[in-house]
């Protein structure tokens, strides 16, 4: 521990504003990169707060997770060592749309976050709320806190969540606080406006906390977690998770819903108190009967909080509307009859600043040294920001010393098709990551992170010695197989030939077949040196052999995007002529008129299927 103090108190390499998932991330990765890091925050018990529903991953945001595993970061063997189930989802589908999910522990993430932390040499926290920032010719110098204590450092990362003059709304009762039970920050947004930084109002929303000991569960649908669950980090610091706790599945009904619409006419939403523009995909419940007034009934996933308490979180009920209303409406979804509440769902409304105005490394272009990671760039989820927050750490960390930018391509990883959208293209509402969004998702598989990132990592220092040999290790491992299953014939049961006889192909050949996995050829007795490989390794195996042409494919869409992105388009072109344009695409492009395929690229609301869409119209 006695390292941990070799630190001057008051002159640091990096600060970090916020103790949420980006903010952990960044302290962690400057540190471990071997930057002096202050970490401060407003609650040093409460760092990585789950503050919404208690899960790390689902579709695409389990691949972001992964990828932060991969270039050295914690997210993933935090989550690990606090899981309360696992599920792969997507499983009906291609293995490129696989997602890891893991429900947690929220109490015991928190304290794994602080362990980690406070392992970490080279850095500090301190409890404060932060007033202003210094900065002396558009030049990050450091802070002053609320205490007057002033901390210098010539970088600073910015990852304040929900907290920037955060107003939570339960029907027409607000409260000042960025998450309930906690203050707001203040003065910081106005500083940032008068240097020049744009900024804007979100809003997002959480669910009521319901006691367990007051559910029927017998009237619900249990979920329950993988036979054979898997977890997220490539590393052997962690296990999967044992004795998993189930989730539950409650519908809601039309009763349910009326007694929701009885208090619209008192919802800040609806009445214009909250000007924040909210999550499109993840709804309150009452948005949800607004726009999908033909449904009668709504899924409700019933989640557990904690193994050190009967908290369970109600995902699908997330609600501003007033607390009568809530607690009436839940009691007659059906196994909530007696239900007795914690705490009531709430709306936050929060500050945050327009991304475009970020370099790819997350730094600002107003104000050199000043980095922005997580919510406040407009994004939603832990995942999406413990990325950015991993990012601006190395990223501040290159910086002052001298070092290369630490930009990834949307070819390279989910994270890297995340941030090339914030700044290039911006959002207006909560940006969530979905495997739509990245045009080589095939590339991008939660399974190969560590190995496609591998050389990244390496190139930075991010992984010690002894994470690359073992990546290396699972390399060749693989390699090996894969040169096994090209040079080794056998025959299938119950395959022959038209004449009847026993069919012989390669082992890869068979592999190929949509309906034939890796397991079955495990039980040939060709293959029965390789019956005990791991479930990832056999999972890589497998897509590696049935996506090899698919991969390819992508692998040449991005060089020759790489060459097209620089071709013209002629001026006033009608883009309502192209028929497999969406419409949004036809919309946006029809008013700005981009003048080359990468301007059109950076257009909000053009999908990678638009500008493929595109390079057919003006590439050949």
């Amino acid at each position: 521990m006695g390292l941990l103090f070799k630190i001057s108190f008051m002159q640091y390499d990096i600060i970090v504003i916020g103790g949420g998932h980006a903010g952990c991330e960044a302290a962690a990765a400057a540190a471990r990169l071997g930057s002096r890091v202050l970490l401060v925050t407003m609650d040093m018990t409460k760092l990585a707060q789950m503050s919404c529903n208690p899960a790390m991953g689902g579709i695409a945001k389990g691949q972001i997770v992964r990828e932060i595993d991969a270039l050295g970061g914690c997210s993933a063997i935090v989550t690990d060592r606090s899981t309360l189930q696992f599920r792969m989802l997507n499983t009906s589908k291609g293995a490129a749309v696989w997602s890891p999910r893991a429900q947690c522990d929220r109490v015991q993430f928190s304290l794994e976050w602080r362990k980690a932390l406070e392992a970490q040499e080279n850095l500090q926290i301190w409890q404060d709320r932060v007033g202003e920032l210094l900065v002396k010719n558009n030049r990050v110098e450091g802070l002053r806190t609320a205490l007057g204590v002033e901390f210098r450092a010539p970088a600073v990362i910015l990852t304040a969540g929900t907290f920037l003059n955060g107003k939570m709304f339960v029907g027409k009762n607000c409260t000042i606080g960025g998450r309930s039970g906690d203050a707001h920050s203040t003065g910081l947004t106005e500083q940032l406006t008068q240097l020049g930084i744009a900024a804007g109002r979100m809003k997002t929303g959480t669910s009521m906390r319901v006691d367990g000991r007051s559910i029927d569960f017998a009237a619900l649908i249990e979920q329950k977690g993988d036979a054979a669950p898997l977890k997220f980090s490539f590393t052997n610091a962690t296990a999967p998770v044992q004795n998993q706790r189930s989730c539950y599945i409650a519908q809601t009904n039309e009763e349910v819903h009326s007694i929701l619409r009885s208090g619209f006419a008192d919802s800040p939403m609806f009445s214009g108190v909250i000007k924040g523009t909210g999550p499109r995909y993840c709804p309150s419940i009452e948005d949800k009967l607004r726009v999908f007034a033909d449904k009668d009934s709504h899924h409700l996933f019933i989640e557990p909080e904690s193994r050190s308490n009967c908290e369970y979180y109600i995902n699908g009920f997330s609600s501003s509307l007033p607390f009568d209303v809530q607690i009436a409406a839940l009691r007659k979804v059906k196994g909530f009859e007696n239900a007795c509440v914690f705490r009531p769902g709430y709306a936050v409304e929060y500050d945050y600043f327009l991304p475009t105005q970020l370099f790819h490394t997350l730094e600002s272009k107003t104000v050199e040294g000043l980095y922005f990671a997580g919510q406040v760039n407009g994004t939603t989820g832990y995942e999406e920001a413990a990325g950015q927050g991993l990012a601006a750490g190395i990223n501040a960390h290159q910086k002052i010393n001298g070092g290369k930018d630490f930009v990834i391509g949307r070819h390279e990883a989910y994270l890297g098709v995340l941030i090339d959208d914030l700044v290039t293209k911006g959002t207006n509402e909560p940006y969530r990551m979905f495997t739509s969004r990245a045009e080589y998702r095939i590339l991008l598989r939660q399974d190969n992170a560590d190995l496609r990132l591998a050389p990244l990592a390496q190139d930075f220092g991010l992984l010690s010695a002894e994470q690359l040999a073992a990546i290396e290790r699972r390399r060749g491992v693989l390699e090996e197989v894969l040169q096994f299953l090209q040079t080794q014939s056998a025959e299938m049961p119950d395959r022959t030939t038209a004449e009847g006889t026993p069919q012989r192909k390669k082992l890869v050949e068979w592999l190929s077949h949509p309906e034939i996995s890796f397991a079955d050829l495990q039980k040939l007795e060709a293959a029965q040196k390789y019956a005990d490989l791991t479930p990832e390794d056999c999972i890589t195996i497998e897509s590696a052999v049935k996506y090899k042409g698919y991969e390819q494919r992508e692998h040449q869409q991005h060089q020759k995007m790489d060459r097209l992105k620089g071709m013209k388009i002629p001026a006033r072109f009608d883009y309502t002529t192209v028929a497999s344009l969406s419409i949004e695409a036809q919309q946006k492009l029809q008013t700005l008129q981009p003048a080359t395929i990468a301007d059109a690229q950076s257009i909000s609301g053009v999908s990678p299927s638009d500008i493929a869409a595109l390079l057919v119209r003006f590439g050949r």
